[in-house]
C-alpha cells in the first residue's frame, strides 16, 4: 500500500518541489531558463567539471527517494560541445547500493560488485553538417555533437541489475545530475510507455491490451499534429533495441537525412520490458528486435574478452591463444579422376591446369574475376547426369589394428590394473594399450601427439587419465570401457610427467612444468566429465620442489602428499589454494625419494592421524611418516640378500642399498621394485622377504591387483610381467625393444617374425601370440637390417660394422659371419629358391653369396655399384618373383641398375631424371629412395623418389608406365605390395597408406595413424591376412581385404593331389588354397619339421653375438623335400597382367596435389588396352542408412493416420487446440527465429507452431499428415515451407504457408521419400529441397508457381545444402563420404539444368578420430562467408574451409569430437553446433588473408572465444547477424536462448525426449500439471504459459505411470501446514524397475521411495483420502501401500498373469446400489477383467464386491493371429480399460477388445452391459469428464474421439503423429490434456 502513491508514475521534480531546494542540493553553475522548444522551464547546468555542478536528490545521502518504478525517465538535452554525468543509487533488496553511471566522458563499459559505468555514445541531428562529417566514424563516443536533441532516456532497473549484477531491484535512492546538460525533468513508472503517440492510436493498433501505453502529458514534448516526434525528439532504452552485449555502450540513435545517404535516423520502437528477465518473453523480446536499415545491414562492432582455451592439442602463442596454420604452398586440384565417357580429366603442374575431354562430354567452363590474382580463374562444372558414383577402396577400413609389441616410450614408470585383475593398463609411446592378460586381446587409446608419459585410471574403472610429454602436455579423459575420449585440456607447459586419480575418481591430480620450468601442480574436478565432457581447474600451484611422485590421499580428496629430491611434502587445496608443508626429514633430507603411498591402500574408515604414509629413495630406504605430525616414525633400509654375487648384478649397482623405483602397499604386503632387477614383497614391518623375482633390468614399475593376489611389474628393458602371488609363478606377458625397430623379416612356414633394433638387439616374435620367442644380442655392434631365408628357419643380419651373419634359430647358432662391407650394412635379400644371398654396404658395395649347401660363399663383390648413403636401407636391394634380377639404386642416386640374379652383370640401366614423356618442359631432378618388385602378374618395378612420387615401370623393359604424385607429404620410407598384387602399402609422415594398386577408383587409398615416429619398414604377411609396420614399436593389423569365397564342392569332388616342391610349372602352383589356412600357417605349403614349442617365460637369450662360433657343416637346414600335401583345388582366378609389348603399353602420368586426394590419371599415348580390367562391369553399391546424426531419420512409428474419420466444421467443434508442449527434437532445422522481426516458428510432430516471444501465445499451422523433418523461411519473413515424408499411405508433403495470414497457400507432393534438408536462394526465386538418403534427389522449384524447374541425383546421401549468398544461381551441397558437391543453376536455355562439381577432398580431412573406425568420414554441414570462403564440417568433427572461386580446401582444423551437425558465420566469427552437445565460437577473422595470400593467421590466428554444453545433440539453430545471440535446438526436445556476450543459456521451450506415459491434474492446483515419460522424468508444468516448473529425474528407468493425490484435510506425511496456505499436491509415480517414488512438489524433494513390485510398475493410484497407493505390475500382482509408513500392507493376487491396465478410485463415499461399502475402487487388467473393491482404509476394510470378464475373439484384430495361452497379449490386443461414471454412480465404463469395436456400459446393480456405444477404432486411453457429460478416446491410428456420454456420437480431432497414449481432463472439465510419443495437447473443451 505503501507504493500505490507512485502509480502510475511519479514526477520527481514536482513531488520534490525542486524550485524550492528544501528537498533538494544544487552546486556550481545552476540555473533554470526558459527553452522555446519545450516552451517551459528548463534546468541548465553547466561548468568544466561536472563533479563541482550538479543536481542532487535528496538533499543529503542519508535521506532516500524510496521512488520503486521500474523505468527510469530522464527527459534532457546534452549540451553541444561538452561532457555531462549521471550517477543513479540503486538499493536491492538485501540494502546492497549499486551506483549506476553512463557518461559520455566514459570511453568503456566498467563493472564491480557497487558500481556500473556505461558510456554515452552521442550522434547528431539530420541534415547537418556534422552528422555528415561523422557518418563513417565509428566510435562516437566524446562530447556532445552541436545539433543535439531533446531526449528521452529510459532505463529498466530490473533489466540492469538483474543482466549485470545478477540481483534485484528494490527502490531508487539518490539521482545526481552533473553538468553540462539541459534538464527538464524526471519521471519513475511501472509502465514503459511510448512518445509520440495517442490514445487513439494505441487503441486503433490495439496496443493497450499488450501493454503499449502513450506519453503522459507531463512527460510529453510539445509536438505539432503535422509533424513526427522522432523528426524532432530523440527516445533511448537501455536495455537498447541494438545491443545484446553487456559491455556494449548505451548508443544514441542514429541520425537522418535524405533516404538514399547515411546516416540514417531509425524511428523508435516500443520494446515490452514489463517483465522479469528470467522470463523468456523481455529476454528475447528486448534484445532481438534490430531495427531494420533499408537497403543496408547493420554491423554492430564489438569486442569480446580473450578466453584462453587449455584443452586444445594445438599451437598456442606467448599469449596462450589457439592457432590453426595450414601450409600455404599445397596445390590444390579441383577435380576427380574419371575413364567413363564424357568425363574431365584434370592435371595441375607448375599451376597450370590442363583439361582434357572426350568427344561429346557436356562440360561448361565459368570464368570469374579472381580478386587476388590478375589471371582468371577457371571453374569446370560437370554434368551430373553422366557422374557415376565414387568409388573408393573397401573395405573401409582395410586395415584394423590388432596388437601392438611395446612398452614404455616416454616413460616406463606406469603400468596398471584394472578393477577386476584381468586387464593391464600400460603406455606404449602414444598409444596407451589395454591388454588382457588371459586371452592377450589389446584395446587401444589413440589421439595423443607426442610420447604418453603417465596414466592413472580410477578404482571402479570408470576413467582413464592420460597426459603426453613434451612441449604439448595435453591430459585426455577417458571412457575406460568404452574407449572413448571424453576430455582435453593442456593446463601444464611442457613436461607433464604425473597423474593421480583420487579414490571416488571426481578429482584427478598432475604433475609438470610451467613457462619457467618450474613445477606446476594442477587439480581437476572429473566428477561430471561423463555427463557434461568437461573438466574444470580446482586450483593449481607453482613450485622450486622437486616433485618425483604424488598421490591424493584416500580419506580426503582436497589432501595430497609428493616426494621428490630431498623432500617429501604434503598438500591441502583450503579455499580454492593449494598449499604444502615439508616433512621434517632430520638426516634423511638429503635423499631422492622416488614413490609415496598411503597405508592400507584404499581403506578409507581410518582416522587421518592414524594413517601412515610411506617414502621410498634411491638409496634403499623405507620412511614411515607419521601424516599428523608431519615427522618421520620409522626409517628402514632394505639391502640385497648377502648370497647373491655382485657379479650378478653389476650392471645394476647404486651403492650399499637397493635404489627403489616404486612401491605399492596393500592391507597385507608392500611391494618393491628396484635398479637390480628384482620385484619383492615385504611384510609391512619389512622383516623378511616374502617373494622375489628377477628381472633382465630395473623394475620401474609396480602394481598390485585388487583382490592382492597378482602383483604388476614393469622394467626399463620393456618388459611387463605379473606374479602370482599364491602360485608363485611368474609370467611374463611382454616383451619389447627399448629403441626404434630398423628392420623386420617374417618366416613364411613358421609364423616367426624377426625384428633389429637400434637397442643392440635381435629378436623373434611368434605372430599369433606376440610373444618373444629368442632374443639375441650384440651389446658391440648394432644390427641395422635383417632377412629371413625363403625356406629354412634361419635369418641372416647386416650390421653397422659392414658384418653380415648368418643365424640358424632352430639351433640358435651362427652359419656364416662375412665382412665384405666398409660400411653399414643396408640391404639384405635372399633368391626365392633361396640358393642365392645378397647385401649391400652403405659405401656402394654389393655382394653374392651362394646358399646352395648353406656354406654362404662370397660368389662376387662389386664396389661402387650402389648409390652412396645410409638413406636407402633397410631394403636396398630388391630381388625379382623368380628370382632372375635383382633391383638397386645405383650408381647414382638418379637411376636404377637391374643385374643378374646369379652373376651381378647389369642387365638394364633406367635413368629416372630423363623419363619426361609428356611434359617437355618439366626440369626438375629427382633421386629414388626405394625400389621393390611387385609379384610376377604385375611384372613391373616400383621406384620411390625424393619428390615424394611414385613411379611404376615395366620390369622387363623398363618403360615407365605410370607416375604417382604425393603419394606422401614426406619421403616414402617404406613400400609393399599383396601377393596378388591387388594393393599397394606405402609408410611416410608416421602413416601408413593402402593404395588400390590400378588406382581405378575416385579415392584410391585409405590412411592409418598410430605411429608416433617415423615408420622405418611396412610388410604384408604371406597369409594375406595380415599386416606388419615397425617403427618406434611393432605393429600387428588385420588386413581386412576381401577374400575369395571357399567354392561349393559337389558331392563326389575328388581331392588333387600336387607336389608343391617339385612341380615343374611354378606358375600353376595356387597360392591362395580355396580353403582358408588349411595348415594354419602362412602359406599352403607343408611344414618340413614339427614347430619349436614357445619359450614365453625363459627365452633363449644370446648375449654376444661374438661368442656363437660357427656350425659345423653337418648343420644343414632341411629346406628340400619330397613330402605331397592334399590340397582342394578350386577354380583358379586369373589375376590382371600388365601389357607385356610396347605396343599394347600406355604410360599413365598420376599426379595429387592434396595429401589423401585421389591421384588424377590421364592416359598419355593413345593406345587400345585391353585389359580385363577395363571391360569389368560395376558392382551396384547399395546404400545404406546414414549413420551420421546430421540426416534426418523419421522416427519409427507402427500406425498412420486413420483414413475413416468423422471431423465437424471448426464452428461446430467440441475441442481447440489451445497449446503444444514440446519441441521436436528428432527434426533437422526445423525452428526459425528472425531477430529483426522476433518471428520465431518450430514444429512439434505434423504441427507448425508460431510462438509470440512477447505473449507467450501459439498458433499453429495444421496440414501435416506426417511427421515434420524440416522447415525454411523467405527472407522477407511472409512465406514459409515445411515438409513431412512419406508413411505407408501417406505421400512427402510440402505446404508452402502465409504466416500474415496463418494459411496454406500450396500444398504439393515432392518426389522424394523424405526430405531432409530445405532452402530459399536470396532472392527467394527458388527453393531446393533434398531428399534422404533413399533417393538422393535434388528437385529446384520456381516460387512464382511453385512447379518444379529441373531436378537431379546424387550419388551419395546428401545432408545439407546452402544457396551461395553473393553469386546467383548457385549453391553447395555436403553428404556421405566426405561430398562435397558445387553446384549452378543454368537458365540460360529455355530448358533449366543443374550443373554439379564434385570438389577434391583431401584425405586428412576425411580421417576419424578412432583408427580403424569402421565408418567413413561424412561432410555434415556447411556455411557461406564473406570474400568466397566456404565453411565445411565432417561428421568426425572438423571443420574445413574453402575457396568457392577455385572450390579447394585451403586450411582445415579439429573444432569437435563428434559430428558437427550445423555451422554459423557472422563478421569473423564462426558457430559450431555438434551432436556431442557442444556450441563452440571460433574467430575467424583472419582467414581471408590466408587464403587470398597464402600468409600465416594474424592477430592471433583462429581462436575459440567460447564454448557452451546443452543437454543434447543440436538439432536446430538461429543466430543474429552478429552472433551474439540465437537460439539452440537440441535432441532432447529443448529450445535454448543463448546469448554468449553474457554466456547465459536460457531454456524457452521444454519437452519429453520419449514417450508420455501419464498425465495429471489435481482440484487443489489447477494452474499445474504433472506428466511422465520413458525418459525417467516426472515433470511439472505451469498450465498458462507451458513452462516447466519441475522436474524430478530417475535416471536409468522409465515412468510408467504417476498419480496426483486428491485434496483432503488429512495430508498424509505432511505437517505444520500453514493456515490458509495454499499446498500442492502429492505426486506418485510408478517405474519399470518396480518402485514407487512420492514426491512433495512444495519442497521439491522425494519424500517417499517403495519397492512393492518385482516386475514393472504398470498402473498407479492414490486412494479416496490419499491414505494408501494402489500399484499394479506386470505380473498382475496388486499392492497396497501407506505413504505413512512406507509399508505394503495389502498385495491382491485376483489379476496374477496379466499386467493391471489401470484404476479408478470413486470420489462419492455412499453409494446405493446394493453395495455396502463407504468407497470403490476397481482395477482392470489386459484380459479384459475388472475387479470392483470396496474399501475402508482407516478401518483396514477391503473386500472384492464384482468381477466383470468381457468375452473375445479368439483371434487378433487384424484377424492375422490366433491367439494363444502364454502369448503377449499386451503387445497383440488393445488395452483394457475402465473407469467409474461421473454422472451415474452405478455405471462402470469399460473399453477393450472384444467381438465389436464399441464403449461398455455396466451397471454394478443390474450386474450387466447396460448399453454400448460403438467406435470407429480401438481405444488405446480413456477419460471422463468430471463435470459434463463427455468422455475421451484415443486411439492407436492418431485420432482424438470426443464422445457425448449418453448419445454416443462423436467427433473426431487430428495433428498427432504418433499412437495416442493418454487423454486426460483437468477437474474443471474446461480443459483436454493429450499425449502422443513426446507431444503434448492441451485442448479447449468448447462443449
Amino acid at each position: 500500500m505503501s507504493h500505490l502513491w507512485q502509480h502510475p508514475y511519479v514526477n520527481v521534480f514536482k513531488h520534490f518541489n525542486l524550485s524550492s531546494w528544501k528537498k533538494s542540493t544544487k552546486e556550481g553553475e545552476v540555473a533554470s531558463s526558459m527553452d522555446k522548444q519545450l516552451k517551459g522551464t528548463v534546468y541548465k547546468i553547466t561548468g568544466s567539471i561536472p563533479a563541482g555542478n550538479y543536481i542532487q536528490l535528496p538533499k543529503t545521502s542519508s535521506q532516500s527517494l524510496g521512488l520503486s518504478g521500474r523505468y527510469f525517465y530522464l527527459l534532457f538535452k546534452p549540451i553541444p560541445s561538452k561532457y555531462f554525468v549521471v550517477h543513479i543509487d540503486l538499493v536491492t533488496p538485501d540494502n546492497l547500493v549499486v551506483r549506476l553511471s553512463f557518461s559520455n566522458l566514459f570511453k568503456e563499459f566498467k563493472a564491480t560488485s557497487t558500481w556500473l559505468q556505461f558510456p554515452f555514445l552521442c550522434n547528431t541531428d539530420r541534415g547537418c553538417a556534422f552528422g555528415y562529417a561523422s557518418a563513417g566514424n565509428k566510435e562516437k563516443a566524446g562530447p556532445a555533437p552541436i545539433s543535439s536533441r531533446w531526449t528521452v532516456l529510459c532505463l529498466d532497473f530490473h533489466y540492469i541489475l538483474s543482466m549485470y549484477l545478477n540481483r534485484k531491484f528494490s527502490y531508487m535512492k539518490s539521482v545526481k545530475l552533473c553538468a553540462n546538460m539541459l534538464v527538464r525533468n524526471i519521471f519513475t513508472s511501472d509502465f514503459l510507455y511510448e512518445p509520440g503517440l495517442t490514445v487513439e492510436e494505441v487503441k486503433k493498433a490495439g496496443g493497450i491490451s499488450n501493454g503499449m501505453s502513450p506519453m503522459p502529458r507531463e512527460m510529453a514534448f510539445p509536438l505539432m499534429k503535422t509533424d513526427n516526434w522522432s523528426d524532432h525528439y530523440d527516445l533511448i532504452r537501455f536495455p537498447a533495441e541494438l545491443s545484446s552485449n553487456p559491455t556494449q555502450p548505451m548508443p544514441y540513435p542514429p541520425c537522418k537525412g535524405n533516404p538514399d545517404e547515411n546516416p540514417r535516423h531509425v524511428v523508435p520502437r516500443l520494446v515490452d520490458v514489463s517483465r522479469c528477465t528470467t522470463e523468456k518473453v523481455s529476454l528475447i523480446h528486448s534484445q532481438t528486435s534490430l531495427p531494420k536499415l533499408p537497403g543496408k545491414k547493420i554491423t554492430v562492432t564489438k569486442e569480446l574478452p580473450s578466453v584462453n582455451v587449455h584443452d586444445l592439442s594445438i599451437s598456442r602463442d606467448d599469449n596462450g591463444e589457439v592457432h590453426i596454420y595450414a601450409n600455404p604452398s599445397d596445390q590444390v586440384v579441383v577435380h576427380r579422376p574419371d575413364h567413363g565417357p564424357g568425363k574431365v580429366q584434370v592435371i595441375y603442374r607448375d599451376r597450370s591446369v590442363h583439361i582434357l575431354t572426350e568427344i561429346g562430354a557436356k562440360v561448361a567452363v565459368h570464368r570469374g574475376a579472381c580478386r587476388s590474382q590478375k589471371s582468371a580463374t577457371k571453374r569446370i562444372v560437370e554434368d551430373f547426369s553422366t557422374k557415376k558414383e565414387c568409388k573408393t577402396l573397401l573395405p573401409d577400413p582395410i586395415l584394423q589394428l590388432k596388437r601392438i609389441i611395446g612398452y614404455g616410450g616416454a616413460s616406463h614408470k606406469y603400468c596398471l590394473w584394472s578393477s577386476d585383475g584381468k586387464v593391464v593398463v600400460y603406455p606404449c609411446h602414444a598409444v596407451v594399450v589395454a591388454m588382457n592378460v588371459n586371452s592377450g586381446h589389446q584395446r587401444f587409446f589413440i589421439g595423443h601427439t607426442d610420447k604418453v608419459s603417465c596414466v592413472s585410471l580410477t578404482i571402479n574403472d570408470a576413467l582413464l587419465a592420460t597426459g603426453q610429454t613434451g612441449s604439448m602436455s595435453v591430459v585426455r579423459v577417458w571412457n575406460f570401457r568404452t574407449g572413448e575420449c571424453l576430455a582435453m585440456c593442456k593446463t601444464h607447459v611442457h613436461s607433464l610427467h604425473a597423474l593421480c586419480f583420487s579414490l571416488s575418481g571426481n578429482v584427478l591430480c598432475g604433475v609438470g612444468k610451467d613457462g619457467h620450468s618450474k613445477n606446476m601442480i594442477v587439480l581437476w574436478n572429473t566428477s561430471k566429465v561423463s555427463k557434461t565432457r568437461e573438466i574444470t581447474v580446482i586450483s593449481k600451484a607453482h613450485t622450486d620442489v622437486d616433485i618425483q611422485c604424488m598421490k591424493i590421499a584416500p580419506f580426503d580428496e582436497t589432501r595430497l602428499v609428493s616426494c621428490g629430491r630431498d623432500n617429501v611434502r604434503l598438500w591441502r587445496v583450503k579455499d580454492g589454494c593449494l598449499r604444502s608443508g615439508p616433512v621434517h626429514l632430520a638426516e634423511y633430507h638429503n635423499m631422492e625419494f622416488t614413490d609415496v603411498c598411503f597405508e592400507a591402500g584404499y581403506n578409507a574408515r581410518k582416522d587421518p592421524a592414524d594413517r601412515l604414509v610411506y617414502a621410498c629413495s634411491r638409496t634403499g630406504y623405507i620412511v614411515e611418516i607419521d601424516y599428523q605430525k608431519l615427522s618421520i616414525r620409522h626409517v628402514r633400509r632394505l639391502l640385497p640378500n648377502a648370497g647373491k654375487s655382485k657379479q650378478e648384478k653389476q650392471s645394476f649397482n647404486s651403492g650399499g642399498g637397493i635404489s627403489i623405483n616404486g612401491m605399492k602397499i596393500n592391507e597385507s604386503f608392500c611391494v618393491t621394485g628396484s635398479d637390480d632387477g628384482y620385484l619383492r614383497l615385504w611384510p609391512l614391518d619389512f622383516s623378511r622377504v616374502f617373494l622375489e623375482a628377477v628381472h633382465e633390468g630395473p623394475v620401474t614399475a609396480v602394481d598390485i591387483s585388487a583382490d592382492g593376489t597378482k602383483v604388476l611389474a614393469g622394467t626399463s628393458s620393456g618388459n611387463l610381467g605379473v606374479l602370482d602371488v599364491c602360485s608363485r609363478d611368474y609370467t611374463t606377458i611382454m616383451r619389447s625393444h627399448t629403441k626404434k625397430i630398423t628392420s623386420l623379416s617374417v618366416d613364411p612356414y613358421r609364423k616367426h617374425i624377426v625384428t633389429v633394433a637400434e637397442d643392440h638387439t635381435i629378436r623373434v616374435w611368434d605372430s599369433d601370440s606376440l610373444q618373444q620367442l629368442y632374443d639375441f644380442s650384440a651389446p658391440k655392434e648394432c644390427p641395422c637390417v635383417v632377412c629371413y631365408h625363403p625356406l629354412g628357419q634361419i635369418f641372416s643380419c647386416g650390421f653397422e660394422g659392414g658384418t653380415v651373419k648368418v643365424f640358424n634359430v632352430s639351433t640358435t647358432s651362427m652359419l656364416a659371419e662375412h665382412r665384405q662391407h666398409w660400411g653399414k650394412v643396408i640391404g639384405l635379400a635372399y633368391s626365392p629358391n633361396g640358393d642365392y644371398m645378397y647385401s649391400v654396404g652403405s659405401l656402394g658395395s654389393i655382394a653374392l653369396y651362394d646358399c646352395s649347401d648353406n656354406s654362404y660363399e662370397l660368389i662376387r663383390l662389386l664396389g661402387n655399384t650402389v648409390a652412396r648413403g645410409e638413406k636407402f636401407g633397410p631394403d636396398a636391394v630388391a630381388v625379382s618373383p623368380r628370382g632372375e634380377y635383382i633391383a638397386f639404386i645405383g650408381p647414382t642416386e638418379y637411376t636404377i641398375s637391374v643385374a643378374s640374379g646369379r652373376s651381378l652383370d647389369e642387365v638394364m640401366r633406367i635413368d629416372i631424371t630423363h623419363m619426361n614423356v609428356v611434359d617437355n618442359s618439366r626440369t626438375e631432378v629427382d633421386s629414388a629412395l626405394k625400389v621393390v618388385y611387385t609379384p610376377e602378374s604385375l611384372n613391373q618395378l616400383l621406384v620411390t623418389t625424393a619428390s615424394n612420387k611414385l613411379l611404376k615401370f615395366n620390369a622387363k623393359t623398363g618403360r615407365l608406365l605410370a607416375e604417382v604424385e604425393h603419394i606422401h607429404r614426406t619421403p616414402c620410407t617404406s613400400l609393399d605390395t599383396t601377393a596378388d598384387g591387388c594393393y599397394l602399402a606405402t609408410a611416410g609422415d608416421r602413416v601408413v597408406k593402402i593404395w588400390d594398386y590400378n588406382m581405378n577408383l575416385d579415392i584410391n587409398f585409405q590412411v592409418f595413424i598410430g605411429h608416433s615416429e617415423a615408420i622405418n619398414q611396412v610388410q604384408f604377411m604371406p597369409d594375406g591376412q595380415s599386416f606388419l609396420s615397425a617403427g618406434e614399436a611393432l605393429y600387428l593389423w588385420d588386413f581386412l581385404a576381401d577374400k575369395q569365397p571357399t567354392p561349393y564342392l559337389p558331392e563326389g569332388r575328388n581331392y588333387q593331389e600336387r607336389d608343391w616342391f617339385h612341380s615343374k610349372d611354378n606358375t600353376d602352383i595356387v597360392t591362395n588354397s580355396p580353403v582358408r589356412r588349411v595348415f594354419d600357417s602362412f602359406t599352403d605349403l607343408p611344414r618340413q619339421t614339427p614347430p619349436k614349442p614357445a619359450k614365453y617365460d625363459s627365452p633363449v637369450r644370446i648375449d654376444d653375438l661374438s661368442s656363437i662360433h660357427r656350425a659345423s657343416d653337418t648343420d644343414e637346414v632341411n629346406s628340400e623335400g619330397s613330402v605331397k600335401e592334399a590340397v582342394i583345388v578350386g577354380p583358379r582366378i586369373p589375376p590382371q597382367k600388365a601389357p607385356s609389348s610396347d605396343e599394347d603399353e600406355a604410360v599413365v602420368i598420376i599426379s595429387k596435389s592434396f595429401q589423401g586426394e585421389s591421384p588424377h590419371v590421364r592416359q598419355v599415348k593413345s593406345s587400345n588396352i585391353s585389359s580385363e580390367s577395363n571391360t569389368q562391369k560395376q558392382k551396384s553399391v547399395h546404400v545404406e542408412k546414414p549413420s551420421v546424426h546430421k540426416h534426418f531419420i523419421q522416427r519409427e512409428k507402427s500406425h498412420s493416420l486413420a483414413q475413416r474419420r468423422y471431423t465437424a466444421p471448426p464452428n461446430q467443434a467440441g475441442l481447440k487446440l489451445k497449446s503444444v508442449i514440446g519441441y521436436n527434437g528428432n527434426g533437422r532445422g526445423n525452428m526459425v527465429w528472425q531477430p529483426d522481426s522476433g518471428l520465431f516458428i518450430y514444429t512439434s510432430g505434423c504441427v507448425v507452431i508460431v510462438e509470440d516471444l512477447n505473449t507467450s501465445s501459439q498458433q499453429f499451422l495444421q496440414g501435416h499428415v506426417e511427421e515434420i523433418s524440416t522447415i525454411a523461411l523467405q527472407s522477407d519473413c511472409q512465406v514459409l515451407a515445411s515438409v513431412s515424408g512419406t508413411f505407408e499411405q501417406s505421400a512427402c508433403q510440402l505446404c508452402v504457408w502465409d504466416l500474415p495470414q496463418l494459411v496454406c497457400k500450396r500444398s504439393l507432393t515432392p518426389p522424394h521419400c523424405e526430405v531432409v534438408s530445405l532452402a530459399y536462394s536470396r532472392d527467394d526465386r527458388f527453393l531446393l529441397s533434398v531428399g534422404d538418403y533413399r533417393d538422393c534427389s535434388v528437385v529446384v522449384w520456381s516460387t512464382y508457381d511453385y512447379t518444379v524447374l529441373t531436378q537431379s541425383t546424387a550419388a551419395k546421401p546428401i545432408h545439407e545444402v546452402r544457396w551461395d549468398p553473393y553469386t546467383a544461381n548457385e549453391f553447395a551441397s555436403v553428404g556421405a563420404g566426405g561430398n562435397l558437391l558445387f553446384w549452378l543453376l543454368d537458365e540460360t536455355s529455355p530448358n533449366v539444368s543443374l550443373n554439379v562439381h564434385e570438389a577434391r577432398v583431401p584425405s586428412d580431412l576425411l580421417r576419424s578420430h578412432v583408427t580403424a573406425s569402421p565408418f567413413v568420414t561424412d561432410f555434415t554441414s556447411l556455411e557461406y562467408a564473406g570474400g568466397s570462403v566456404l565453411y565445411v564440417a565432417t561428421s568426425s568433427g572438423r571443420v574445413s574451409a574453402w575457396d568457392t572461386r577455385s572450390n579447394t580446401c585451403f586450411i582445415h582444423w579439429e573444432a569437435d569430437f563428434s559430428d558437427i551437425d550445423f555451422l554459423v558465420c557472422r563478421h569473423g566469427r564462426l558457430l559450431t553446433a555438434s551432436s556431442g552437445r557442444n556450441l563452440r565460437l571460433w574467430s575467424v577473422q583472419d582467414i581471408e588473408g590466408l587464403k587470398s595470400h597464402g600468409e600465416s593467421l594474424h592477430n592471433g590466428g583462429l581462436t575459440m572465444e567460447d564454448e557452451m554444453s546443452l543437454d543434447g545433440a543440436v538439432a536446430s539453430i538461429a543466430f543474429d547477424d552478429i552472433l551474439e545471440m540465437g537460439i539452440v535446438g537440441t535432441s532432447s526436445g529443448t529450445l535454448w536462448y543463448i546469448n554468449w556476450s553474457e554466456r547465459t543459456s536460457i531454456r524457452l521451450v521444454s519437452g519429453h525426449s520419449k514417450q508420455v506415459n501419464g498425465v495429471g491434474m489435481s482440484v487443489a492446483c489447477p494452474n499445474h500439471f504433472v506428466t511422465c515419460a520413458d525418459d525417467g522424468s516426472l515433470r511439472v508444468w505451469s498450465v498458462a504459459d507451458r513452462e516447466q516448473v519441475l522436474q524430478f529425474q530417475v535416471t536409468d528407468q522409465k515412468c510408467s505411470c504417476l498419480t496426483v493425490s486428491p485434496e483432503s484435510r488429512d495430508r498424509p506425511g505432511r505437517s505444520g501446514n500453514q493456515a490458509g496456505r495454499p499446498q500442492m499436491p502429492y505426486v506418485a509415480g510408478g517405474y519399470t524397475d518396480g518402485t514407487v517414488r512420492m514426491f512433495d512438489i512444495d519442497k521439491v524433494e522425494m519424500v517417499l521411495k517403495l519397492h512393492p513390485h518385482a516386475v514393472s510398475v504398470t498402473a498407479i493410484s492414490f486412494s479416496d483420502h490419499g491414505r494408501m497407493i494402489l500399484s499394479g505390475g506386470s505380473d498382475g500382482l496388486i499392492a497396497v501401500s501407506s505413504p505413512t509408513t512406507g509399508l505394503t500392507v495389502r498385495v491382491i493376487t485376483d489379476h496374477k498373469g496379466a499386467h493391471i491396465t489401470n484404476f479408478d478410485v470413486t470420489a462419492s463415499q455412499e453409494q446405493e446400489f446394493g453395495v455396502s461399502a463407504p468407497v470403490l475402487w476397481l482395477a482392470c487388467s489386459i484380459d479384459r477383467r475388472v475387479s470392483v473393491w470396496s474399501a475402508d482404509w482407516s478401518k483396514d476394510f477391503c473386500e472384492l464386491v464384482d468381477w466383470l470378464t468381457f468375452p473375445a475373439p479368439a483371434y487378433a484384430p487384424e484377424g492375422s493371429v490366433k491367439l494363444k495361452s502364454g502369448q503377449d497379449l499386451q503387445n497383440t490386443l488393445p488395452p483394457s480399460l475402465a473407469k467409474f461414471s461421473t454422472d451415474e454412480p452405478d455405471i462402470i465404463v469399460y473399453i477393450g477388445y472384444g467381438m465389436q469395436r464399441q464403449v461398455s456400459f455396466y451397471s454394478m446393480a443390474q450386474r450387466k452391459v447396460v448399453r454400448t456405444a460403438a467406435l470407429t477404432h480401438w481405444g488405446t486411453c480413456l477419460d471422463i469428464c468430471p463435470t459434463g457429460s463427455l468422455m475421451a478416446l484415443g486411439s492407436k491410428e492418431r485420432l482424438v474421439k470426443l464422445m457425448d456420454y449418453y448419445e454416443g456420437s462423436f467427433q473426431d480431432f487430428t495433428g498427432m503423429n504418433d499412437s495416442m497414449q493418454v487423454v486426460k481432463f483437468s477437474p474443471d472439465g474446461r480443459l483436454l490434456f493429450t499425449a502422443a510419443h513426446s507431444e503434448i495437447f492441451v485442448w479447449e473443451v468448447l462443449v
